[in-house]
């Protein structure tokens, strides 16, 4: 490199010293810099300059070092990964509250049906499940249209317009007029609510590091699934005690408290909006327009929305790896909401309960999943540690809890469908059930963290894609319940179920056991 470049670089740096320190000239980048939620086209710099601080003459070192590259500096602050704790927390903390929040409304009306049929002058019972499985069809929605609006403006501004979003539809179906209208509104609230499901495996990526993710993963997969054991117990007490209206009178009142806290305390994970704003601010500083960040591309704000769009179907249904958890995860998803829909008729029919009763059926999945909450997530941070000595960590080690939780969940479906149709005493099938919250989590919280593992940079797209076929699932599945318990009884429906879950054992070894040359081999469609 010639001197008057070389002076000239030593110019620019000079000229920003007391503005950033992300110049690459001055970053010997050894790591892999990567960040989930696919920033469209996102390069990766991975450029492995050597430090060699005695060779200051190495001209071909010098040359290999972009000196417009915009990027962190070592231990940046403003780097999510080198947050603080503290401000690691307030961020996951008011997204995991949501995770809670949007899933408990799913199922919370699941007690009420009754007195929503009744109020609406209709007995169809297949329109009572559906008033319950429309919001999780929103869910499917939500991650075709949320996670590209992610990727053009950040993560934030969306969490923040559906947090808002989110509370307006439940104040729309607290005020409605008829059953179409209460659909309308449970539908639109949904694909508000998937929002901290859609993008929020991409906020972890952010700024939790590989070793801390398993304890971080557990409470975010805490809220998908004990918000919806939660729902029914408040829904049942609150229906019987006031009216069904009030379910979603005290969601809107409870939304609207998280979505102040939200605008108060969330702030932008997301590197390449991050980056971006860096670069653009050092630009006007310098008057370097030839300034450019990792993540830089040309492509317009249409053509990153429709990539990114695109990209979680392709992923779906071009890589092996994403299928299939998405079958597995989304099958034992629809099991969860055929089971809450079913509930409330088998123990008032069964046992006599009354509607405020019912509600603390849905307890027993809640302590199986407590106890695979705890249990698990200290075990995966664990397995990362284990595996990482002496051998190459693969997000394959992830899967581990899978193969027990695959048999778990029959177990658990025979238990509660048996006890039930002989009307065992009540605790019996609840204990069934506290098998099958178990299993679930057993299944849901290793895919969900193997996910973030293996689709680092991809990761959001592969959450999506995992989303939206557990949430096709979670939304019809449920609608073949009452069929499917008045053709076979409690027994043989729940042992149907049962073996339909066993036939996918197999899978989960497969993909612990090959899971890597699968992923390598076949990595599926990402652009």
């Amino acid at each position: 490199m010639s001197k008057e470049a070389e002076s000239d670089n030593a110019r620019r740096e000079s000229s920003s010293e007391g503005a950033s320190t992300y110049y690459a000239s001055r970053f010997n980048e050894k790591e892999d810099y990567t960040h989930s939620q696919d920033g469209a086209e996102q390069q990766q710099s991975t450029r492995d300059v050597e430090k060699n601080e005695g060779n200051d003459g190495n001209s071909d070192e010098q040359e290999d070092r972009d000196p417009d590259l915009v990027t962190w500096s070592d231990n940046d602050p403003r780097n999510p990964q080198n947050w603080s704790t503290t401000k690691v927390w307030c961020n996951l903390g008011v997204i995991s509250f949501f995770r809670l929040l949007t899933p408990l409304a799913s199922s919370m009306m699941a007690p009420v049906i009754t007195l929503v049929l009744d109020d609406f002058g209709t007995n169809n019972e297949t329109i009572g499940s559906f008033a319950v499985s429309i919001y999780i069809l929103g869910y499917a929605t939500g991650p075709l249209i949320l996670a590209p609006l992610s990727e053009i403006y950040g993560r934030l501004p969306v969490y923040h317009a559906n947090s808002i979003l989110f509370t307006i539809w439940n104040l729309a179906c607290a005020l409605s007029p008829n059953i179409g209208a209460l659909l309308a509104f449970r539908f639109l609230g949904g694909l508000a609510g998937s929002s901290p499901v859609t993008i929020g495996n991409g906020s972890i990526a952010d700024c939790v590091r590989k070793e801390k993710r398993g304890k971080v993963t557990a409470i975010f997969t805490a809220g998908p699934l004990l918000g919806p054991v939660v729902g029914p117990i408040a829904g049942g007490f609150l229906g019987e005690a006031a009216d069904w209206r009030w379910n979603f009178w005290l969601l809107t009142i409870v939304s609207a408290v998280g979505t102040c806290v939200s605008l108060c305390l969330q702030q932008e994970t997301y590197a390449p909006v991050l980056l971006e704003r860096i670069t653009k601010k050092l630009k006007a500083e310098t008057g370097n327009e030839k300034l450019h960040h990792q993540y830089s591309n040309n492509l317009t704000k249409a053509e990153i929305f429709k990539r990114a769009i695109k990209r979680p179907l392709a992923m779906l249904f071009t890589s092996p790896i994403v299928f299939l958890t998405s079958v597995y995860v989304g099958l034992v998803y629809g099991y969860t909401y055929l089971l809450f829909t079913s509930f409330e008729r088998t123990f008032e029919t069964v046992y006599g309960f009354s509607g405020r009763i019912v509600g603390l059926t849905y307890l027993g999945f809640g302590v199986g999943c407590a106890i695979g909450l705890f249990a698990l997530g200290a075990l995966s941070d664990r397995l990362v540690v284990h595996y990482s000595k002496g051998t190459e960590w693969k997000p394959e080690f992830r899967l581990l809890p899978l193969l027990p939780g695959s048999l778990i969940v029959p177990i658990g479906l025979v238990w509660y469908g048996w006890s039930a149709e002989a009307g065992a005493h009540w605790i019996v099938p609840i204990i069934g059930t506290a098998w099958i919250g178990l299993g679930t989590l057993a299944i849901f919280m290793p895919v969900q963290s193997y996910l973030i593992d293996a689709f680092t940079l991809y990761a959001s797209s592969a959450a999506a894609a995992n989303t939206i076929f557990r949430s096709l699932l979670g939304a019809f599945l449920p609608l073949a319940g009452p069929s499917l318990y008045a053709a076979l009884g409690q027994g043989w429906g729940n042992t149907l179920l049962a073996f339909i879950a066993l036939a996918f054992t197999p899978m989960a070894w497969i993909m612990f056991r090959y899971g890597e040359r699968i992923r390598k081999n076949h990595p599926g469609k990402v652009r």
